[in-house]
C-alpha cells in the first residue's frame, strides 16, 4: 500500500490490468461508466466495459433511461473477457431483472465472481442520488437472489442497504445489522457505507465477512458535489483487487482514494457536481 495512493503502473508498451465495469452510461460525466473510466485511468488501470443502459440525466436529475438488451450485455462481458482478459470486474447500474440474470450467468459462464478467479465488486445501484430509480421494484429478489450470493465484495450506500435489507441504518449498532443481512445474502464480503449517515461528523464504512469487521473512518467532506462517489470506490476497489490487493486493503485504498476525490469536488450545473479523481493530475510532479 502506498502513502500516494497510487497502484502499480505498466511501463510503456507493456500491457497494464485490466478491469471489467457492467454499468450504465451517465449522459452527465458524472457517474456510471464515465466515473468508472475515469478512476480506472488515473489508477493506471485499462478499463473495458458492457454497457447496461443509456442514461437521459444531468446534474439535477434523472430524465429517463433506456435498457440494453440482456443478451447484448452478455455478449459484450463474453467478448471482452475471452479475447483481452480482466483481473477485476465491477457492476453499476443492472435496471432490470432480465439483465442482473444476464450478468450473473455471463459470470459463471467466464469464472467470475467470489470463490472463482476474476474477483467481482457489486454496487447495487438502486437510485440516482436524486431519489429517481435505476432499477425496477421487481429486480430487487433478483439482485438478493442471483447477484449478491456470487460477490466477492458487496459495496451498498444506506439507501441500498435499506431497500436490499430491510433495515435502516441509524447508529453503530444497525450498521452491523445491516453487514450481517448482507452476509447472509452471500457475499464473501458486505461492506456497509455509512456516509448518508448524518451524525456524525465523520464518514463510517463497515466491512465484514461473516467472522472479521473492519471499519474505515474518515473525516466528513463537507460538499454538496459528491456525484458518482459510490461508482468511484467501487471501482477504485476493483482496480486495486486487480492488482491482488486482499479485500479489506482494497477497500481502505478505495475509500481513500474518493475522499480525496472528495475534497477536490467542483460544481457543475445547477445541480450537484461530481467526485473529482483529477486531483490526481495536479499532484504529478512537473
Amino acid at each position: 500500500m502506498t502513502d500516494d495512493l497510487r497502484l502499480p503502473t505498466a511501463p510503456p508498451g507493456v500491457t497494464p490490468r485490466r478491469v471489467l465495469t457492467i454499468a450504465g452510461s451517465d449522459s452527465g460525466g458524472g457517474a456510471g461508466i464515465q466515473a468508472d473510466m475515469r478512476t480506472f485511468a488515473l489508477l493506471g488501470v485499462h478499463a473495458c466495459v458492457a454497457v447496461t443502459a443509456v442514461t437521459v440525466q444531468n446534474t439535477v436529475g434523472v430524465q429517463g433511461f433506456a435498457e440494453i438488451a440482456p443478451e447484448t450485455v452478455a455478449a459484450q462481458m463474453h467478448s471482452v473477457v475471452t479475447d483481452i482478459g480482466v483481473e477485476a470486474v465491477k457492476t453499476g447500474m443492472l435496471a432490470s431483472a432480465p439483465i442482473i440474470e444476464a450478468v450473473a450467468a455471463a459470470c459463471a459462464d467466464l469464472g467470475i465472481g467470489r470463490d472463482r478467479p476474476v474477483p467481482l465488486v457489486v454496487d447495487p445501484v438502486c437510485a440516482s442520488m436524486h431519489g429517481d430509480p435505476l432499477l425496477a421494484a421487481e429486480a430487487l429478489d433478483t439482485l438478493r437472489s442471483t447477484l449478491i450470493p456470487i460477490a466477492t465484495v458487496v459495496t451498498p450506500n444506506l439507501d441500498e442497504v435499506r431497500l436490499i435489507t430491510g433495515i435502516d441504518v441509524v447508529d453503530a449498532g444497525t450498521e452491523r445489522d445491516a453487514a450481517r443481512a448482507l452476509h447472509r445474502l452471500g457475499a464473501q464480503w458486505a461492506l456497509v457505507k455509512g456516509g448518508h449517515l448524518r451524525t456524525s461528523t465523520q464518514s463510517p464504512d463497515l466491512l465484514f465477512d461473516g467472522e472479521h469487521w473492519h471499519e474505515f473512518v474518515h473525516p466528513r467532506i463537507d460538499t454538496g458535489h459528491d456525484h458518482g462517489a459510490g461508482d468511484t470506490l467501487a471501482a477504485a476497489t476493483a482496480a486495486a483487487l486487480a492488482h491482488g490487493y486482499p479485500v479489506p486493503e482494497a477497500i481502505d485504498f478505495a475509500k481513500r482514494w474518493v475522499t480525496r476525490g472528495l475534497e477536490a469536488a467542483y460544481p457543475l450545473g445547477a445541480g450537484h457536481g461530481p467526485v473529482n479523481p483529477l486531483w490526481r493530475v495536479s499532484d504529478r510532479p512537473g
